[in-house]
């Protein structure tokens, strides 16, 4: 019954990681604690359960811009769903309630002080209810990052509805945020579901912030049209990184705490809406941003915790499509956060600074980026190579005799009395003649100059690697320096350190690596721009967010398989019968259209009448009991006579399948010699358009065997050339 449910509600043909699991909770009355990253489904792990059961659901969610979000997406798939909050009107609120007695509400959103008001809980406690959800489960822990106190109420729903079993969910949770979670939402023995956190799709890359505005401007220069977010630490940092980047041309709109709820909200629709391509902010933005289409987020500076961090950045990619995360750090960012504590109690200053010091050592470690990551989360990393970070893509590179730069780093240290800091001393050794360098006799240093050939940037980064190392000490209000027990070791060249340093000859924020580049083989770039054009007037007419409508998963889906009536719809990633309804038929049109206007070959050959689509998606699952048919090596011919379909709906299957089972084999499907004959000319053509393929034969080949041979080369990694493309006339 989920599986239906999920392909009809929302399209998607199989569950997430974890995901079944999670909803057999629900669906069998079981208590759960949920921890799944960013972008791994943890609002379909109770909105499916609650379309399979009598009642309606509570949904706990801490912010009415998370819950609008949540809603609209609901709707637009076809689901009952409906909030109350302080922020409407009692019409509003009577309209909702009169829904909610007629039992035509199955998913209620609301915050925590409007459930727990008497009335709130008088009211609820006369309807059928099948369970409870907790959203952004965190909120309800101090030793979380969002910690919220009016979570701490929620332990009353247990007493209220003792018959009701409730669920937790949160991206992120040690495992004191886990304990806590569960005794105080009072969690009757729960399953406690953990995913995996490592996101191949996220690019991650670490600098040294020198030009602020420059290193990013030229990184969104790449990114130009993309939805991306800039987290700052303090609220003039936000609005003066924005007039800096809006004066140059950049589409971007500060948000914080600072601006009253109007702007907030104005700002922060914009972005939703895709009006703004990139929201600047503090940590005060993103807990209600359910927005799966973010390409990027930019740390201008140290996040204050790894939890923070993998949240934040967690935020681009939840689409599943690749996207970047690049975290720029300095020196003083460490002060910064350590100031905004001082009227904390001193066991949270203790954990704060805990937090800052494992940041920091992310930040200058010489580690694989997503390795770090995951093993802070407890969990075993058993890869070799993620091939989504700096660190792995060979962006940075080791230093040649780093025991010797190491040596001569200490010794200044040491020469200098041990009493400055990292600064200072790199200045010191790159033979800067500050003056209070010269004032303080430095330049008389045996250590003076002795690494004169380096920037003073590439030598501040090493002394923050050999103090993630152990090597050196912070210590005092002014950050000093304190060789350690280990430093003296490697002063003695008993231990030698590892120093890294951006490869010379690679950009360090160059393209997303290639293995990420999957996501766009055999899209039509161009039909997909035409698609996102549609999508954003009709996110506007709609009044919802453009994501809403289709994801941009989706939208490459429908670029690279053209599907041209509704039952071939049906088999694109992400759309239900519902989308199917509202769009279908709009979006059949406008492929139709685009296919004939640029000479593309779909995959039916002609743009066929408009259908019923009652006649569509009724009756057994065609494409199902087609795969079967093609486990069991039938043709194409064979398998239309078998679910009479026509031929070209049975194409479209087979590309389903060979895509789906990641079939390597072309000779239950196409000739040897045909397949080898695509292949050469492909070899030079590529693999993304088929028109070429298809000139190069002159035409006698037909489009549908050329994409069932171009879907099995790329399930066997095959690549192109760059080469002048040779002459087919004889072919």
């Amino acid at each position: 019954m989920l599986s239906k449910v999920l392909k009809q509600y929302w399209g998607y043909d199989s569950f997430l990681p974890l995901q079944e699991q999670a909803m057999q909770c629900v669906m069998d009355d079981r208590d759960s604690l949920v921890i799944l990253p960013t972008g791994g489904g943890k609002s379909l792990c109770y909105q499916a359960p609650a379309l399979c059961r009598e009642g309606m659901m509570i949904v706990v969610s801490p912010l009415i811009a998370l819950m609008k979000d949540q809603i609209d997406n609901a709707k637009q798939c076809g689901i009952s769903a409906a909030t109350i909050h302080s922020g409407m009107s009692a019409d509003s609120k009577l309209t909702v309630v009169r829904l909610i007695e007629r039992g035509e509400i199955r998913l209620l959103y609301v915050a925590p002080e409007q459930l727990l008001t008497p009335r709130s809980l008088e009211f609820l406690g006369r309807q059928k209810l099948s369970a409870i959800a907790v959203d952004e489960a965190h909120c309800i822990s101090a030793w979380g990052h969002d910690f919220r106190p009016e979570y701490r109420g929620l332990a009353a729903l247990r007493e209220r509805f003792p018959n009701l079993s409730m669920h937790a969910y949160t991206a992120t949770a040690n495992h004191q945020v886990r304990d806590d979670i569960v005794n105080n939402l009072r969690l009757r023995e729960p399953e406690i579901i953990v995913g995996q956190f490592f996101r191949p799709n996220l690019v991650y890359r670490i600098a040294r912030r020198e030009r602020l505005v420059n290193q990013v401007g030229n990184f969104l220069d790449r990114l130009r049209g993309q939805s991306g977010i800039i987290y700052c630490i303090s609220r003039a940092d936000t609005e003066k990184l924005a007039t800096s980047l809006t004066s140059m041309g950049y589409s971007c709109a500060a948000y914080h705490a600072g601006l009253s709820d109007a702007e907030r909200t104005e700002r922060q629709e914009a972005f939703v809406e895709d009006r703004v391509d990139t929201i600047i902010a503090t940590i005060a933005f993103g807990m209600g941003i359910d927005k799966s289409n973010v390409r990027f987020v930019i740390h201008a500076a140290m996040p204050k915790s790894m939890a923070n961090y993998q949240q934040e950045s967690g935020r681009a990619g939840r689409d599943g499509l690749e996207a970047e995360c690049w975290l720029l750090y300095g020196s003083e960012d460490t002060l910064r956060w350590r100031r905004t504590f001082e009227e904390l109690s001193e066991e949270a200053r203790a954990a704060g600074d805990a937090a800052l010091q494992a940041m920091h050592a992310y930040c200058v470690s010489s580690q694989c980026r997503h390795r770090l990551l995951v093993e802070h989360f407890g969990q075993h990393w058993d890869r070799n190579s993620c091939d989504a970070c700096d660190v792995c893509l060979g962006q940075l590179e080791a230093v040649e005799e780093p025991l010797i730069i190491g040596q001569k780093i200490l010794s200044c240290v040491m020469r200098t009395g041990e009493r400055f800091g990292a600064t200072y001393v790199a200045m010191v050794l790159a033979g800067s003649k500050d003056r209070k360098i010269l004032q303080n006799r430095h330049d008389q240093l045996s250590t003076y100059g002795l690494l004169l050939e380096f920037r003073i940037s590439s030598i501040r980064d090493w002394i923050e690697q050999l103090i993630a190392q152990g090597f050196i000490n912070r210590s005092g209000e002014y950050q000093q320096l304190n060789v350690t027990a280990p430093g003296r070791e490697l002063l003695r060249g008993q231990v030698v350190p590892i120093l890294m340093r951006p490869a010379k000859a690679k950009e360090p924020i160059a393209a997303t690596a290639t293995s990420l580049l999957n996501s766009w083989e055999g899209v039509d770039r161009e039909l997909f721009a035409v698609l996102r054009a549609w999508r954003f007037k009709t996110s506007l007419a709609r009044n919802v967010a453009a994501f809403i409508i289709f994801s941009d998963a989706t939208l490459r889906d429908l670029a690279r398989r053209m599907p041209m009536d509704l039952v071939e719809l049906r088999s694109v990633h992400g759309v239900g019968d519902r989308k199917i309804a509202d769009f279908g038929n709009t979006v059949i049109e406008l492929i139709g259209n685009y296919c004939r206007d640029h000479q593309v070959q779909p995959s039916v050959g002609i743009v066929p009448p408009k259908t019923n689509l009652a006649e569509t998606i009724e009756g057994p699952d065609a494409m199902q009991v087609a795969f079967q048919l093609f486990d069991d090596k039938l043709s194409v011919a064979q398998v239309a006579l078998k679910i009479n379909r026509a031929e070209a709906t049975v194409h479209a299957y087979l590309q389903n399948y060979l895509n789906a089972r990641r079939i390597t084999d072309p000779s239950n499907w196409i000739a040897p010699e045909l397949f080898e004959l695509i292949k050469t000319i492909a070899r030079y053509s590529g693999l993304e358009k088929l028109k070429p393929i298809h000139d190069a034969l002159h035409g006698r080949i037909d489009y549908n065997d050329i994409r069932t041979a171009t879907t099995i080369l790329r399930n066997q990694g095959f690549q192109s050339i760059d080469a002048v493309p040779i002459d087919f006339t004889n072919l």
